[in-house]
This record gives structure tokens, sequence and C-alpha cells, in this order.
């Protein structure tokens, strides 16, 4: 039954995590750019805003453009959804053994714990990802496709650089998906303890309270609260996945090398360079990613209840 109940969740955050890349992908290419355009020596074309970058992006790339690194992003996203979920339930009922209900701090926790893991297993997908929304048609020698990419890296700079970026994603990872789900979940007890004084209900069915617009507002609510925190963390990793230049020599040595320069030549506006496609991004993002979750989730549920 507990394996059962695990595999439910990794299946519907695969599910949540499909829904949300297909929904969202042109704002993190345009994300993507902003966090690596740091005025100097760039060889991506400069945007003003948001809107800007997308018009500008669609009018000289197209469709194409818009949705570079479409590939790894619905197979990292996918996996990584489908792995945290996994992870993230199988960590609480671990902690779940000796005690009734988690505290915040086992919440955190366990978001932490599935966060490491999960970055482990995902990082050469992302790397992948950030150079392919990268390329622009002026890119010399620019990467085909997913698996041109990969082979590419590994022959001409080795495994290793499928891993550029990992230290800043483990803190982007443990960080951001810990906040956010600690937030989730302290969000939407409150609001079923709310609901359920309200209609003096029983609260063993007090979850049935809540509906998709509730999921969506929770959702948004904790990942608004996880960017403001963590943003840093991905404009660092950007810059640090970016492609060695002709030469194979990369922009950018260590994530230490990203802080200097960037505090150096931008200060603390560059750490949230792409902020506000990233908002646009995320905050449906999250909302159409925990409608998916729960709403799949309840129904693997009643289905295994039929079947049982």
């Amino acid at each position: 039954m507990a394996a059962e109940w695990q595999w439910e969740n990794a299946a519907a955050g695969s599910a949540a995590g499909l829904a949300t890349v297909s929904f969202t992908h042109p704002l993190d290419v345009i994300r993507t750019r902003f966090q690596v355009n740091d005025g100097r020596l760039s060889n991506l074309p400069t945007y003003k805003n948001t809107p800007h970058a997308l018009f500008t992006i669609a009018r000289t790339e197209g469709f194409r453009g818009l949705y570079a690194g479409f590939y790894p992003a619905v197979l990292g996203s996918t996996i990584s959804w489908g792995l945290y979920f996994y992870f993230y339930s199988k960590a609480k009922q671990r902690y779940l053994r000796s005690r009734e209900e988690l505290s915040p701090v086992l919440h955190l926790a366990s978001a932490a714990e599935a966060g490491g893991l999960v970055c482990f297993c995902t990082n050469p997908v992302w790397l992948v990802k950030t150079r392919l929304q990268l390329q622009t048609p002026q890119q010399v020698r620019p990467y085909s496709g997913f698996h041109d990419a990969l082979r590419t890296i590994l022959k001409e700079e080795g495994w290793r650089a499928l891993y550029k970026g990992l230290v800043p994603g483990l803190f982007l990872q443990v960080t951001h998906g810990a906040i956010q789900f600690t937030a989730y979940e302290e969000l939407r007890k409150m609001v079923i303890k709310f609901r359920t004084e309200e209609s003096a209900e029983n609260p063993n069915v007090a979850e049935n309270l809540l509906d998709s617009f509730d999921y969506a507002v929770l959702g948004a609510s904790s990942k608004l609260a996880a960017v403001a925190l963590t943003y840093p963390f991905q404009v660092i990793r950007a810059r640090l996945q970016q492609r060695p230049n002709i030469e194979g020599i990369p922009r950018y040595v260590d994530s230490w090398h990203v802080m200097k320069e960037t505090a150096r030549f931008e200060g603390l506006r560059g750490f949230y360079k792409g902020i506000t496609a990233n908002v646009l991004k995320n905050a449906p993002a999250a909302s159409v990613t925990f409608i998916v979750y729960e709403n799949v989730l309840n129904m693997l549920k009643l289905a295994r209840k039929k079947d049982s």
C-alpha cells in the first residue's frame, strides 16, 4: 500500500510538471536570456523588458525561438516533479511513523531532502535546456537538438560539464522546494481549519472543502514566497551553465566568480535579472501544477478505493 501511494504521488507530479512546462515555456526562455545577459560581451540581443523580449524573439526567431529547449524542459520537469513528489511523500511517510502530523520543520526537511535528490538526477537535463534556450540564429556551431547538445558537451567538455551549476542548483532545489512546500502545507492547513470551523463539519472530511481555486491560490502564494528568497541562485546557475566561447573558455569559473563579477558590475539588481518573467511564469505555473497534482492525486485515490 505504501509503495502504491508513493507511485500515485509520482504520477500526479509528472502530470503536473508536463502541464506546467507546456503552458509557460516562452517565459522560461525569456527569463534565461535575461539572467545571463550581464551587458558585457554578450552574443544575445538586449531586451528592454519582458513584452519586448517576447515580441523580438517571436519576430526574429519565430515559434522555434519561443520554444527553444522545450524537449529537455518537458523531460526535466516531468522527471523532476515526478521524483520530487515521490521523494517528498516518501520522506513525509518516514517522519510520520512516530507522530500524528508533521511540524513545519519536518515539512521543511522532507522538501529539502527531495530537492537535493532531484537535483543530482536532473542537472544534466537543465544544463542542456539552458544552452538550447540561449542559442540564436547567429550562434556559431549551434546544437541541432537535445541529443546533439548532449553528445557535443561530452565530446568537447567532458562529463563534468554536465554538472556545471550543480552547487547553486542544490541550494536552489533544497531551499526553493523547502520554502515552497512548507508554505503550501501550512497555508493549506490554515484554509482547511478555517473552512472546517465555518462549516462545522467533521475535520476528517475537511480536505473535501478545498477546490481547484483554493489549490491555485495556495500554489501561487507559496511559489512567490520561494521565488523572492531564492532567485539569485537561479541567476548564478544560469550564468555557470552558458556554453564556453569558441576557444573553449567558460565565461565564469565557479559560483564565487559569478557572485563577485555580478556584484561588481551590476550590483544587487544583477542577481534579480529576469525576475519579472520568472514571476509571470511561476505564479500561474505553480497554480496549474498544484491544481493538476491535487486533482490527479484525488482521481488516483478514488480509483484505488474502487479497485480495493
